[in-house]
C-alpha cells in the first residue's frame, strides 16, 4: 500500500509538470493553430533562469521562481514579435520552421552559456515528510499544490476578467473577434506571455527532482504534444486531465512494469485512447 500511494504521488506530480506545459502549448494552438515547437526550449531557459539567480544571487526559490516567470514570458513574446508575427499570413509550414529555429537557437544558446552538463537546483524542500505511516518527499508535494494554485489563478484570469473573456473569443472565432474591435496582436502576445509563465514555473517546480541541462525539454514538449492530442486539440480542461492521467500512467508502468519503458508509455497510452476516441478526450476547444 505504500508503494502505491508513493507512486501515486509520483504521478500526480509529473502530471503537475506535464499539465502546465501542456496547458502554455494548447493556449498558443488555440489562438495561432500552429503548434509551438520552441516551447519546450522556454522550459529549459526557464530552469536556468531559475538556477543561475539562486546560485549567483542567492535570491530565494519562490522569488527565483518569479523571476523566471517573467524573464520566459518576456522571450516568448519577443519570440512572437520576431518570428510568429511577420509569419502570420504564411503557410502553416512556415511558422513550424520557424518554431524549429528558435528551438534550435535556444539550446545551442543554453549549451554556450551554461555547458552541456547535468546541473542540480537546490531547494528549501529536500525533506520528506509522513503522511499515514507513508514517507513523501516535500518537494513533490510542493509541485502539486503550486500547480493547483496557479491553475486556479488562470482559470479565473480567463474567465472572470475582460483580457480572459478576449483570449477565449481569440481562439473561438478569431473573425468574429476582429470584427468586435478585439486587439489581436495584444491578444496573441499575452497569450505567448502566458505560455511562458507556465513554462518557466514548470520547469522550476520539476528541476530540483530532476536535472537541469540543455536537452531537458526534448522529452517534455513530446509529452505534451501527446497531451495535447490526448485531451483534444485545444481543450484546456481535456491538457489537465490527460497530463494527470499520462503522469499517473508512466508512473504506475515504471514500477510494476518496467523503468525502462516509461517513456514508451505515453506513446502507448496515446495509440489506446485514439483508438477508441480519435478524436481525443475533448473534441472542441474548452475554456
Amino acid at each position: 500500500m505504500d508503494l502505491f500511494l508513493q507512486q501515486l504521488l509520483n504521478g500526480l506530480s509529473n502530471g503537475s509538470v506535464y499539465s502546465l506545459v501542456a496547458l502554455g502549448l494548447t493556449m498558443v494552438f488555440g489562438i495561432l493553430h500552429v503548434p509551438n515547437f520552441a516551447h519546450g526550449a522556454f522550459y529549459m531557459i526557464g530552469a536556468y533562469v531559475s538556477l543561475t539567480i539562486m546560485s549567483l544571487f542567492g535570491i530565494p526559490y519562490w522569488i527565483a521562481m518569479l523571476i523566471s516567470m517573467f524573464a520566459i514570458a518576456l522571450l516568448a513574446v519577443i519570440s512572437e514579435r520576431l518570428i510568429y508575427h511577420p509569419l502570420r499570413n504564411a503557410a502553416g509550414l512556415h511558422q513550424m520552421m520557424g518554431a524549429i529555429g528558435i528551438l534550435l537557437f535556444l539550446v545551442a544558446f543554453a549549451q554556450v552559456v551554461w555547458g552541456p552538463n547535468y546541473q542540480q537546483m537546490s531547494s528549501p524542500y529536500n525533506g520528506a515528510i509522513s503522511i499515514f505511516g507513508t514517507t513523501f518527499t516535500q518537494q513533490r508535494i510542493i509541485v502539486i499544490i503550486a500547480t493547483v494554485i496557479i491553475m486556479l489563478i488562470l482559470h479565473f484570469f480567463l474567465t472572470k476578467t475582460m483580457i480572459g473573456s478576449a483570449i477565449i473569443a481569440m481562439a473561438q472565432n478569431r473573425e468574429g473577434a476582429y470584427l468586435v474591435g478585439i486587439n489581436a496582436n495584444m491578444v496573441v502576445m499575452l497569450t505567448f506571455a502566458i505560455s511562458g509563465i507556465l513554462a518557466a514555473a514548470a520547469a522550476t517546480l520539476a528541476s530540483p527532482i530532476n536535472l537541469v541541462f540543455p536537452g531537458m525539454g526534448d522529452l517534455v514538449i513530446m509529452k505534451a504534444f501527446v497531451i495535447i492530442i490526448i485531451g483534444g486539440m485545444g481543450s484546456i480542461p481535456g491538457a489537465i486531465i490527460a497530463g494527470y492521467l499520462l503522469g499517473i500512467v508512466e508512473s504506475f508502468g515504471a514500477t510494476y512494469i518496467s523503468g525502462d519503458y516509461k517513456d514508451v508509455i505515453a506513446f502507448a497510452l496515446l495509440v489506446i485512447i485514439l483508438t477508441v476516441k480519435p478524436t481525443g478526450l475533448f473534441t472542441r476547444r474548452a475554456y
